[in-house]
Protein backbone atom coordinates (compact mmCIF):
# COMPACT_ATOMS: atom_id res chain seq x y z
CA UNK A 1 0.00 0.00 0.00
CA UNK A 2 1.14 3.37 -0.43
CA UNK A 3 1.92 5.62 2.59
CA UNK A 4 1.13 9.18 2.00
CA UNK A 5 2.60 12.23 3.93
CA UNK A 6 1.62 13.50 6.60
CA UNK A 7 0.54 16.69 4.61
CA UNK A 8 -1.98 14.88 2.27
CA UNK A 9 -5.44 17.01 2.45
CA UNK A 10 -7.51 13.88 3.27
CA UNK A 11 -10.49 13.72 5.67
CA UNK A 12 -9.53 13.16 9.45
CA UNK A 13 -8.07 9.30 10.59
CA UNK A 14 -11.20 7.15 11.68
CA UNK A 15 -12.36 4.09 12.47
CA UNK A 16 -16.39 2.92 12.31
CA UNK A 17 -17.52 -0.52 13.35
CA UNK A 18 -21.30 -0.59 13.55
CA UNK A 19 -22.55 2.11 15.96
CA UNK A 20 -19.16 2.66 18.08
CA UNK A 21 -16.75 5.46 16.07
CA UNK A 22 -13.17 6.23 17.27
CA UNK A 23 -11.45 9.56 16.53
CA UNK A 24 -8.61 10.93 17.77
CA UNK A 25 -5.28 8.61 16.13
CA UNK A 26 -2.81 8.30 18.81
CA UNK A 27 -0.59 5.76 17.42
CA UNK A 28 0.25 3.16 14.69
CA UNK A 29 1.77 -0.01 14.93
CA UNK A 30 2.32 -3.16 12.80
CA UNK A 31 3.77 -5.06 16.32
CA UNK A 32 0.51 -7.37 17.27
CA UNK A 33 1.79 -7.31 21.01
CA UNK A 34 0.56 -3.81 21.41
CA UNK A 35 -3.16 -5.24 21.39
CA UNK A 36 -2.59 -6.83 24.31
CA UNK A 37 -1.28 -3.08 25.96
CA UNK A 38 -4.22 -0.42 26.47
CA UNK A 39 -6.89 1.82 24.39
CA UNK A 40 -9.00 1.00 21.40
CA UNK A 41 -7.64 -0.25 18.55
CA UNK A 42 -8.61 -0.85 14.57
CA UNK A 43 -6.79 -3.71 13.23
CA UNK A 44 -6.48 -4.25 9.26
CA UNK A 45 -4.35 -7.61 8.45
CA UNK A 46 -3.94 -8.27 4.61
CA UNK A 47 -3.96 -11.41 2.78
CA UNK A 48 -0.49 -10.96 2.32
CA UNK A 49 0.37 -10.73 6.19
CA UNK A 50 1.14 -6.89 6.36
CA UNK A 51 -0.56 -5.62 9.91
CA UNK A 52 -2.02 -2.24 11.33
CA UNK A 53 -3.39 -1.59 14.29
CA UNK A 54 -4.37 2.24 15.27
CA UNK A 55 -5.21 3.32 18.71
CA UNK A 56 -7.57 5.75 19.08
CA UNK A 57 -7.88 7.77 22.17
CA UNK A 58 -11.86 8.49 21.41
CA UNK A 59 -14.46 5.88 21.13
CA UNK A 60 -18.68 7.10 21.23
CA UNK A 61 -21.60 5.33 20.06
CA UNK A 62 -23.67 6.75 17.22
CA UNK A 63 -25.29 5.56 13.92
CA UNK A 64 -23.90 5.31 10.67
CA UNK A 65 -25.41 8.63 9.44
CA UNK A 66 -27.38 9.24 5.84
CA UNK A 67 -25.62 8.97 2.62
CA UNK A 68 -25.10 12.83 1.95
CA UNK A 69 -26.03 14.23 -1.47
CA UNK A 70 -22.55 14.05 -3.61
CA UNK A 71 -20.38 12.81 -0.98
CA UNK A 72 -19.79 9.74 -2.84
CA UNK A 73 -18.85 9.72 -6.17
CA UNK A 74 -18.40 6.04 -7.45
CA UNK A 75 -16.94 4.11 -10.26
CA UNK A 76 -19.68 3.59 -13.51
CA UNK A 77 -20.73 -0.03 -13.78
CA UNK A 78 -18.85 -0.41 -17.12
CA UNK A 79 -15.35 1.16 -15.54
CA UNK A 80 -14.71 -2.10 -13.48
CA UNK A 81 -12.10 -4.52 -14.63
CA UNK A 82 -10.96 -7.78 -13.41
CA UNK A 83 -7.53 -9.24 -12.49
CA UNK A 84 -9.18 -12.71 -13.67
CA UNK A 85 -11.33 -13.00 -16.49
CA UNK A 86 -14.14 -15.48 -17.16
CA UNK A 87 -11.71 -17.84 -19.18
CA UNK A 88 -9.11 -17.24 -16.61
CA UNK A 89 -11.16 -18.02 -13.47
CA UNK A 90 -12.37 -21.19 -15.46
CA UNK A 91 -8.97 -22.50 -16.20
CA UNK A 92 -7.96 -22.19 -12.74
CA UNK A 93 -10.63 -23.85 -11.47
CA UNK A 94 -9.72 -26.84 -13.23
CA UNK A 95 -6.17 -26.30 -12.29
CA UNK A 96 -7.24 -26.60 -8.79
CA UNK A 97 -9.31 -29.80 -9.51
CA UNK A 98 -5.68 -31.45 -10.52
CA UNK A 99 -4.06 -30.87 -7.89
CA UNK A 100 -7.20 -31.65 -5.49
CA UNK A 101 -6.94 -35.21 -7.77
CA UNK A 102 -3.33 -35.64 -7.20
CA UNK A 103 -3.93 -35.19 -3.45
CA UNK A 104 -2.04 -31.48 -3.05
CA UNK A 105 -5.00 -30.28 -1.07
CA UNK A 106 -8.38 -30.73 -0.84
CA UNK A 107 -10.10 -27.51 -1.21
CA UNK A 108 -9.26 -24.10 -2.33
CA UNK A 109 -10.18 -20.37 -2.66
CA UNK A 110 -10.22 -19.32 -6.03
CA UNK A 111 -10.27 -15.38 -5.93
CA UNK A 112 -10.03 -12.63 -8.62
CA UNK A 113 -9.41 -8.58 -7.45
CA UNK A 114 -12.20 -5.60 -9.30
CA UNK A 115 -10.77 -2.19 -10.16
CA UNK A 116 -12.49 0.85 -11.17
CA UNK A 117 -10.61 5.01 -11.07
CA UNK A 118 -12.63 7.09 -8.31
CA UNK A 119 -12.43 10.60 -7.44
CA UNK A 120 -8.61 11.88 -5.73
CA UNK A 121 -11.21 12.75 -3.13
CA UNK A 122 -12.99 9.44 -2.42
CA UNK A 123 -13.61 8.89 1.03
CA UNK A 124 -14.28 5.38 2.06
CA UNK A 125 -16.54 6.70 5.01
CA UNK A 126 -19.11 8.09 2.59
CA UNK A 127 -19.07 4.91 1.16
CA UNK A 128 -19.86 2.91 4.17
CA UNK A 129 -23.09 5.51 4.60
CA UNK A 130 -24.32 3.74 1.55
CA UNK A 131 -23.33 0.34 2.22
CA UNK A 132 -25.31 0.38 5.35
CA UNK A 133 -28.33 1.26 3.46
CA UNK A 134 -27.71 -1.32 0.39
CA UNK A 135 -25.91 -3.96 2.04
CA UNK A 136 -26.56 -4.39 5.63
CA UNK A 137 -23.90 -6.42 7.62
CA UNK A 138 -23.11 -7.32 10.84
CA UNK A 139 -19.36 -6.40 10.63
CA UNK A 140 -19.84 -3.24 8.42
CA UNK A 141 -17.28 -1.17 9.53
CA UNK A 142 -14.16 1.72 8.04
CA UNK A 143 -11.21 2.20 8.55
CA UNK A 144 -9.74 5.16 7.26
CA UNK A 145 -6.16 6.17 7.52
CA UNK A 146 -5.10 8.00 4.31
CA UNK A 147 -1.62 8.38 5.92
CA UNK A 148 -0.74 4.84 6.45
CA UNK A 149 -2.31 3.41 3.16
CA UNK A 150 -5.12 1.75 4.84
CA UNK A 151 -8.68 3.28 3.24
CA UNK A 152 -11.27 0.60 3.74
CA UNK A 153 -14.91 0.20 3.52
CA UNK A 154 -16.17 -3.58 4.42
CA UNK A 155 -19.33 -4.98 4.69
CA UNK A 156 -18.53 -8.57 6.03
CA UNK A 157 -20.76 -11.09 6.97
CA UNK A 158 -18.08 -13.43 8.09
CA UNK A 159 -16.66 -13.45 12.12
CA UNK A 160 -13.05 -14.19 12.09
CA UNK A 161 -12.50 -13.78 15.29
CA UNK A 162 -14.35 -12.36 18.85
CA UNK A 163 -12.82 -12.28 22.07
CA UNK A 164 -14.54 -11.56 25.46
CA UNK A 165 -11.28 -12.37 27.92
CA UNK A 166 -9.87 -15.72 27.25
CA UNK A 167 -12.72 -17.43 25.37
CA UNK A 168 -12.29 -17.05 21.48
CA UNK A 169 -14.70 -17.87 18.91
CA UNK A 170 -14.64 -18.06 14.93
CA UNK A 171 -17.46 -18.44 12.63
CA UNK A 172 -16.87 -19.68 9.21
CA UNK A 173 -19.11 -18.97 6.36
CA UNK A 174 -18.48 -21.95 3.75
CA UNK A 175 -21.40 -22.39 0.96
CA UNK A 176 -23.35 -19.26 -0.94
CA UNK A 177 -26.64 -19.25 -3.05
CA UNK A 178 -29.07 -16.97 -3.86
CA UNK A 179 -31.97 -18.76 -1.90
CA UNK A 180 -31.76 -21.94 0.78
CA UNK A 181 -32.64 -24.21 -2.08
CA UNK A 182 -29.51 -23.34 -4.25
CA UNK A 183 -26.89 -24.92 -1.63
CA UNK A 184 -25.36 -28.26 -2.61
CA UNK A 185 -24.13 -31.11 -0.68
CA UNK A 186 -20.86 -30.11 -1.97
CA UNK A 187 -21.21 -26.77 0.19
CA UNK A 188 -21.84 -28.70 2.92
CA UNK A 189 -19.26 -30.56 2.92
CA UNK A 190 -17.19 -28.22 1.96
CA UNK A 191 -18.38 -25.88 5.57
CA UNK A 192 -17.21 -29.11 7.52
CA UNK A 193 -13.59 -29.34 5.73
CA UNK A 194 -13.10 -25.46 6.91
CA UNK A 195 -14.37 -25.93 10.47
CA UNK A 196 -12.31 -29.01 10.54
CA UNK A 197 -9.27 -26.72 10.01
CA UNK A 198 -10.66 -23.89 12.21
CA UNK A 199 -10.66 -26.01 14.85
CA UNK A 200 -7.27 -27.22 14.10
CA UNK A 201 -6.27 -23.55 14.34
CA UNK A 202 -7.52 -22.66 17.01
CA UNK A 203 -6.35 -25.95 19.24
CA UNK A 204 -2.61 -24.71 18.44
CA UNK A 205 -3.11 -22.11 21.03
CA UNK A 206 -6.31 -23.52 23.07
CA UNK A 207 -6.45 -25.54 25.82
CA UNK A 208 -7.06 -29.14 25.70
CA UNK A 209 -10.44 -30.09 25.34
CA UNK A 210 -11.95 -26.47 25.37
CA UNK A 211 -12.41 -26.69 21.71
CA UNK A 212 -15.89 -27.16 20.52
CA UNK A 213 -18.54 -26.53 17.41
CA UNK A 214 -21.98 -25.24 18.96
CA UNK A 215 -23.46 -24.33 15.59
CA UNK A 216 -22.73 -26.38 12.49
CA UNK A 217 -23.73 -25.52 8.55
CA UNK A 218 -26.47 -23.03 10.04
CA UNK A 219 -28.37 -21.36 7.15
CA UNK A 220 -28.01 -17.04 7.39
CA UNK A 221 -29.58 -14.61 4.88
CA UNK A 222 -27.83 -11.84 3.94
CA UNK A 223 -28.98 -9.34 1.19
CA UNK A 224 -29.54 -11.17 -2.24
CA UNK A 225 -27.61 -14.39 -0.68
CA UNK A 226 -27.62 -17.10 1.66
CA UNK A 227 -24.48 -18.72 3.20
CA UNK A 228 -23.88 -21.67 5.88
CA UNK A 229 -22.31 -20.91 8.88
CA UNK A 230 -20.32 -22.44 11.69
CA UNK A 231 -19.26 -21.30 14.85
CA UNK A 232 -16.24 -23.05 16.43
CA UNK A 233 -15.12 -21.77 20.39
CA UNK A 234 -12.26 -22.34 22.40
CA UNK A 235 -10.65 -21.17 25.51
CA UNK A 236 -6.87 -19.39 25.02
CA UNK A 237 -3.99 -21.19 27.37
CA UNK A 238 -2.41 -19.04 30.32
CA UNK A 239 0.31 -16.53 28.33
CA UNK A 240 -1.34 -16.62 25.19
CA UNK A 241 -1.73 -13.32 23.29
CA UNK A 242 -2.65 -11.71 20.02
CA UNK A 243 0.73 -12.24 18.33
CA UNK A 244 0.29 -16.17 19.31
CA UNK A 245 -3.94 -16.16 18.50
CA UNK A 246 -3.00 -14.28 15.05
CA UNK A 247 -0.42 -16.64 14.32
CA UNK A 248 -2.13 -19.54 14.94
CA UNK A 249 -5.45 -18.49 12.71
CA UNK A 250 -4.18 -16.34 10.02
CA UNK A 251 -4.92 -15.84 7.16
CA UNK A 252 -8.83 -17.12 7.86
CA UNK A 253 -9.41 -20.79 6.45
CA UNK A 254 -12.49 -20.19 5.15
CA UNK A 255 -10.65 -18.05 2.55
CA UNK A 256 -7.69 -20.08 2.33
CA UNK A 257 -8.48 -24.17 1.87
CA UNK A 258 -7.55 -27.24 3.39
CA UNK A 259 -4.39 -27.94 3.96
CA UNK A 260 -4.38 -24.75 4.68
CA UNK A 261 -0.14 -24.57 3.38
CA UNK A 262 -0.84 -26.12 0.28
CA UNK A 263 -3.71 -24.32 -0.69
CA UNK A 264 -1.73 -21.06 -0.51
CA UNK A 265 0.83 -22.32 -2.42
CA UNK A 266 -1.61 -23.49 -4.92
CA UNK A 267 -3.85 -19.87 -5.13
CA UNK A 268 -0.43 -18.06 -4.94
CA UNK A 269 0.17 -19.53 -8.05
CA UNK A 270 -3.27 -19.03 -9.90
CA UNK A 271 -4.13 -15.68 -8.75
CA UNK A 272 -2.54 -12.94 -10.35
CA UNK A 273 -3.73 -9.33 -8.12
CA UNK A 274 -2.24 -9.40 -4.62
CA UNK A 275 -5.33 -9.18 -2.32
CA UNK A 276 -4.58 -6.89 0.70
CA UNK A 277 -7.49 -6.73 2.89
CA UNK A 278 -9.78 -8.64 1.06
CA UNK A 279 -9.76 -12.03 2.45
CA UNK A 280 -7.55 -10.55 5.76
CA UNK A 281 -8.83 -9.32 8.81
CA UNK A 282 -10.76 -5.96 9.77
CA UNK A 283 -11.92 -4.97 13.27
CA UNK A 284 -11.54 -3.49 16.70
CA UNK A 285 -9.35 -4.84 19.89
CA UNK A 286 -10.15 -3.14 23.23
CA UNK A 287 -7.15 -4.13 25.17
CA UNK A 288 -8.94 -2.61 28.41
CA UNK A 289 -11.84 -4.58 28.12
CA UNK A 290 -10.36 -7.69 26.89
CA UNK A 291 -12.67 -7.78 24.07
CA UNK A 292 -12.66 -7.64 20.20
CA UNK A 293 -14.16 -8.44 17.05
CA UNK A 294 -12.75 -9.03 13.74
CA UNK A 295 -13.90 -9.52 10.94
CA UNK A 296 -13.29 -12.04 7.33
CA UNK A 297 -12.64 -9.16 4.88
CA UNK A 298 -14.78 -10.21 2.40
CA UNK A 299 -17.34 -7.71 0.95
CA UNK A 300 -14.37 -5.11 1.49
CA UNK A 301 -14.03 -2.63 -0.85
CA UNK A 302 -10.63 -0.23 -0.72
CA UNK A 303 -9.14 2.45 -1.92
CA UNK A 304 -5.42 1.94 -3.43
CA UNK A 305 -4.08 5.63 -4.28
CA UNK A 306 -0.61 6.33 -7.32
CA UNK A 307 1.07 9.09 -7.94
CA UNK A 308 -0.15 11.98 -9.83
CA UNK A 309 -3.11 12.38 -7.25
CA UNK A 310 -4.77 8.68 -9.26
CA UNK A 311 -6.99 6.31 -7.04
CA UNK A 312 -8.25 3.14 -7.50
CA UNK A 313 -11.16 1.58 -5.93
CA UNK A 314 -10.47 -2.12 -5.16
CA UNK A 315 -13.26 -5.26 -4.51
CA UNK A 316 -12.73 -8.96 -4.26
CA UNK A 317 -14.77 -11.76 -5.28
CA UNK A 318 -13.99 -15.74 -4.97
CA UNK A 319 -15.46 -18.83 -4.03
CA UNK A 320 -14.01 -22.45 -2.47
CA UNK A 321 -13.11 -24.91 -5.01
CA UNK A 322 -13.46 -28.21 -4.15
CA UNK A 323 -13.32 -31.40 -6.66
CA UNK A 324 -17.10 -31.28 -7.00
CA UNK A 325 -17.15 -27.68 -7.89
CA UNK A 326 -18.07 -27.19 -11.64
CA UNK A 327 -15.57 -24.19 -12.95
CA UNK A 328 -19.01 -21.99 -14.75
CA UNK A 329 -20.77 -22.52 -11.80
CA UNK A 330 -18.27 -21.16 -9.48
CA UNK A 331 -17.51 -18.21 -11.54
CA UNK A 332 -21.16 -17.35 -11.60
CA UNK A 333 -20.75 -17.56 -7.52
CA UNK A 334 -18.25 -15.05 -8.03
CA UNK A 335 -20.32 -12.65 -9.85
CA UNK A 336 -23.25 -12.91 -7.42
CA UNK A 337 -21.26 -12.10 -4.47
CA UNK A 338 -20.02 -9.31 -6.57
CA UNK A 339 -23.37 -7.90 -7.92
CA UNK A 340 -25.32 -6.00 -5.58
CA UNK A 341 -21.98 -4.46 -3.26
CA UNK A 342 -20.74 -3.30 -6.90
CA UNK A 343 -24.04 -1.72 -8.04
CA UNK A 344 -24.18 -0.03 -4.70
CA UNK A 345 -20.77 1.65 -5.15
CA UNK A 346 -21.67 2.67 -8.98
CA UNK A 347 -24.87 3.67 -7.65
CA UNK A 348 -27.11 1.55 -8.94
CA UNK A 349 -29.08 1.47 -5.45
CA UNK A 350 -31.62 3.30 -4.03
CA UNK A 351 -31.73 3.26 -0.36
CA UNK A 352 -34.83 1.00 -0.22
CA UNK A 353 -32.32 -1.34 -1.82
CA UNK A 354 -33.83 -1.47 -5.26
CA UNK A 355 -31.88 -1.49 -8.35
CA UNK A 356 -31.89 1.60 -10.25
CA UNK A 357 -33.82 0.77 -14.03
Amino acid sequence: MLHLPAAAPFPAPLARFGDRVATGLLDVTSDPAALDSTGFWAVVADFEGELTCARFADVRHAPVPAPAPGAWRGPAPEEWTTSLDRAAYVRAVHRIREHIAAGEVYQANLCRVLSAPVAADADVDALTALLARGNPAPYAGTVRLPEHGVEIATASPELFLRRSGRTVESGPIKGTGRTEADLLEKDHAENVMIVDLVRNDLGRVCATGSVTVPDLCVTEKHPGLVHLVSTVRGELRPGTGWPELLAAAFPPGSVTGAPKASALTVIAALETAPRGPYCGGIGWVDADRGTAELAVGIRTFWIDRVAGGRAALRFGTGAGITWGSDPEAEWRETELKASRLLAVASGQYLESGKART
